[in-house]
């Protein structure tokens, strides 16, 4: 295999990775929309409006980001989008961690308050650093195999 190809295959286990992450997590989102208010609401950061908005859509951007990757519809952009929200992943947590909360962060499903010495900071940080490479990966290199982009000839080369 040429190295050409093997970059392509790298890429394409990072796009399909990231789209399962996105998938996973907004699907446990979306099931229980009750319990992902509990879990945005518990990082004590936005007023009850936001919370209610951030809640509503964050499945759906999730679910959205899968597709796209899933598909391979650019994958530049979404991986530049998924990093961003990553980065907010990766604020919230910090965030909680500083303040001294107790909660699980809901990243797929559930989430809230939970028992002092029961929460997993270190653990979300580290996932989301590798789903951040993943992201970035892509950001640099968005050429994967069997993505719509290659036939409408968008293929992220520069």
């Amino acid at each position: 295999m040429n190295r050409g190809r093997a970059l392509d295959v790298v890429g394409t286990l990072a796009r399909l990775g990231l789209a399962a992450v996105w998938l996973v997590s907004g699907t446990l989102k979306a099931i229980d929309p009750d319990q992902t208010y509990v879990a945005v609401r518990a990082y004590d950061v936005l007023p009850p409006a936001g919370v209610e908005i951030v809640a509503a859509l964050l499945p759906w951007v999730e679910l959205a980001f899968g597709v796209l990757l899933l598909a391979g519809i650019g994958v530049r952009l979404v991986a530049v989008l998924s990093a961003g929200l990553l980065l907010v992943f990766v604020a919230g947590v910090t965030q909680a961690w500083a303040r001294g909360l107790s909660i699980d962060c809901g990243c797929f499903g559930g989430g809230g308050v939970v028992a002092p010495g029961e929460t997993a900071y270190v653990q979300e940080l580290l996932r989301d650093a590798g789903f951040l490479l993943m992201a970035g990966w892509l950001i640099v290199r968005p050429r994967t195999l069997a993505a719509l982009d290659e036939r409408i000839g968008n293929t992220g080369r520069t």
